[in-house]
């Protein structure tokens, strides 16, 4: 693949151009020159598009496709194309299929679906047989297969003993731990955020505290074990105390936000719009707030999307019955971007890779093109033609957004809207 960028602007402070304004000339998927002016010699494909940016490759590090099992919900095949449009060069697919991604085969089997794809596709194992919670998967011969890391999907371990011993064993071979931040006796039934709205809509409350809980005793554990853990989509002000004093005592522990938590009130919820039925569940102004702080003082490590797309048979009924789950690849540029600077959302999008051990290398000549393409001004709405996802349950639907993705160069391939 070869084509050169005109007039893009680099938003990479690990690059000597960064906030420069280059032509980009990629040969054969390597960055080759970058200069004020390159002439097109060799008649490649010029890239001209309005207000190009260009930054490392977007990664996000909790996305869920359907299959196996769900394809009804979402293919490996159009998820990564959704992924592609969306900005992301690298992802991380969770194990919530049918069959649940536990053992070797299922892992090479995800991996063989996304081969020669621009989206570079990272399976997480269950860590847990069948995602069960009873006995611990094959670990060591997933890591072996290409698993990032090891969790089981908005299911937590409620065994401790478990946990300690999928810590103890996975620091062996230096494997990421992932643990879900809820206590399912303390949540109980459980819809929403328990607070004035919970109670004035007649609504289940899931409490703070159940989520808190969690965390406290699984950080606990992670003191005893001295493991590698990593504790996905957090919700509350208190959750980013106890991770912040964890990282003061130097435990090896990394945490995640997902965008609609840092985005969104509970008070979303009067008009019983399931989409916004997401777990962890829409907090107060108050946990956004302490949300976004911990992102700037860097307690939180990392933001995702969540994506996880949802058939409308499993949305469109009563709202205690409804599942949780929102996609958000495609509105994840456009929201963050709505509420932070660019120059902050390209460093929240281009974060977390080193965590789960994936090479990040900067806008270079000689590197690998791994590039996200986007231009970030203009104002529009986030509809129903922005989805490219087959489900269409998105929490996002009728929200300002900011900027617009082009697509991405990534594994010598070129994919753009």
């Amino acid at each position: 693949m070869n084509v050169l960028l005109k007039s893009a602007t680099i938003i990479d402070s690990k690059s000597d151009f960064h906030n420069q304004t280059v032509d980009i000339l990629i040969e054969n998927g390597t960055i080759s020159q970058i200069s004020k002016r390159i002439k097109n010699t060799k008649n490649f494909k010029e890239l001209d598009l309005d207000n190009l940016c260009v930054s490392q490759g977007w990664f996000d590090s909790s996305v869920s496709f359907g299959q196996p099992g769900y394809e009804e919900r979402e293919t490996i095949e159009n998820g990564l194309k959704t992924a592609a449009l969306s900005g992301f060069t690298s992802v991380a697919l969770n194990p919530n299929t049918n069959p649940v991604i536990d053992c070797n085969a299922d892992v090479s089997f995800i991996k063989s679906k996304a081969e020669k794809h621009a989206v570079n596709l990272y399976p997480i194992g269950a860590l847990t047989k069948e995602g069960k919670g009873i006995d611990l998967a094959e670990l060591f011969d997933m890591k072996n297969a290409g698993a990032i890391a090891f969790g089981d999907y908005q299911k937590p371990i409620e065994n401790p003993n478990l946990l300690k011993i999928a810590l103890q064993y996975a620091s062996n071979f230096d494997g990421l731990v992932c643990s879900f931040p809820q206590e399912n006796k303390i949540s109980g039934n459980g819809v929403m955020n328990e607070e004035i709205t919970s109670t004035s809509l007649g609504l289940k409350g899931l409490p703070n505290m159940a989520e808190e809980l969690q965390i406290a005793r699984d950080l606990f554990l992670l003191e005893y074990t001295e493991g590698k853990l990593h504790i996905p989509t957090i919700s509350t002000a208190k959750s980013v105390e106890l991770i912040r004093a964890a990282k003061q005592k130097k435990l090896n522990i990394s945490c995640s936000v997902a965008i609609h938590n840092l985005t969104l009130t509970d008070e979303n919820l009067t008009s019983f719009n399931t989409n916004f039925k997401v777990l962890p569940p829409l907090r107060t102004q108050k946990d956004i707030d302490a949300l976004v702080e911990g992102i700037k003082d860097g307690t939180i490590d990392m933001v995702t999307s969540d994506h996880n797309p949802l058939d409308i048979e499993h949305k469109k009924i009563e709202f205690d019955f409804a599942k949780y789950g929102t996609i958000g690849l495609e509105s994840a540029f456009g929201i963050l971007n709505t509420a932070f600077s660019t120059k902050k959302t390209i460093e929240l999008l281009t974060k977390g890779k080193e965590r789960f051990g994936i090479v990040s290398k900067p806008i270079q000549i000689g590197n690998r093109a791994d590039l996200s393409l986007f231009n970030p001004s203009g104002n529009s709405t986030f509809g129903l033609e922005n989805i490219i996802s087959t489900s269409k349950n998105s929490i996002f639907l009728n929200r300002a957004i900011k900027g617009n993705v082009y697509g991405i160069i990534s594994n010598n391939k070129m994919i753009l809207n």
